[in-house]
Formats: C-alpha cells, structure tokens, sequence
C-alpha cells in the first residue's frame, strides 16, 4: 500500500514545509514593521506579505484533496508532478505578491490551472472507479474501442 502513497506524502510533507515558510514570513514582516497581532492592517509591504500567506492557506486544503484524490484514483506519478509544479507555482506567487500585487497574476493563474488538471484527473479517476467497480465497464476499454 504505501508504494502507492509515498509520492503524494513526500508532496504533501512539501506542501506543509512551504505554508510554514509562508508562516514565517508574516511573523518576519509583522516585526519588521511593528505590526503586533491581531493587527492585519499597515504599509502595503506588509499587507501583501500577509494576504499572499492568507490566500495560500485558503488553498491548501482544496490543493491537497485534489492531490489525494487524483493519486489514489487516477496516477500517484502524475499527481506528484502536478502537486510539485502546483508547490513551486505558490512560491512563485508568494514571492511575487510581496514583491508587487500585479507580480502574483502569473502565478496564480498558472496554478489554477494546475488545480484544474487535478480536478480533470480526479473526476476521471473516481469515474473509472465506479463504472468498472459497479458496472463492470472500463474506461480504458471504451476509449480504445
């Protein structure tokens, strides 16, 4: 079993390593700014430093449902690879945003659009799942008919 999962752990440990560096990062900017919780407000710096965390955390869980659910379901080898461009596409983002707030429109358009092809593999993973668990159909069969 867990050479079907250890590709989407080593993702998901990755996963949790950059939020807590995105974490980090609004800790750094609340100090370097005299910014004391529950504050969220001050200089635009850091304002996007503290929205690009926010936003990141907002799609975490949906990233990894999505990375989870096309893994088990549609290919760990595929999912990995998404799930690590998905990774670096937020990273691109976060050091965008606190750059600039037009620097995070490439970014997250691009992992959106990493997010959809999960979605695309999942439901296709969970769709084979059930024709061929309740119907006895294969997809694969079907699409080489």
């Amino acid at each position: 079993m867990l050479d079907r999962i250890h590709l989407l752990a080593a993702v998901t440990v990755l996963g949790v390593l950059e939020q807590a560096y995105f974490f980090l990062q609004v800790i750094y900017a609340r100090r370097a700014f005299g910014i004391s919780p529950p504050k969220i407000s001050g200089p635009p710096e850091f304002e996007r430093v503290f929205r690009a965390q926010v936003n990141s955390s907002e799609y975490f869980p949906i990233f990894l449902a999505l990375l989870w659910q096309a893994g088990l379901f549609f290919h760990q080898g595929l999912a990995a690879a998404l799930g690590l461009l998905y990774l670096y596409a937020r990273y691109c983002y976060f050091m965008g945003y606190r750059a600039s707030s037009s620097e995070r429109l490439a970014p997250i358009y691009f992992s959106t659009g990493v997010l959809w092809i999960l979605v695309a593999a999942s439901a296709l993973g969970i769709l084979h799942f059930f024709l061929s668990h309740y119907t006895g159909l294969s997809v694969l069969q079907l699409l080489t008919a």
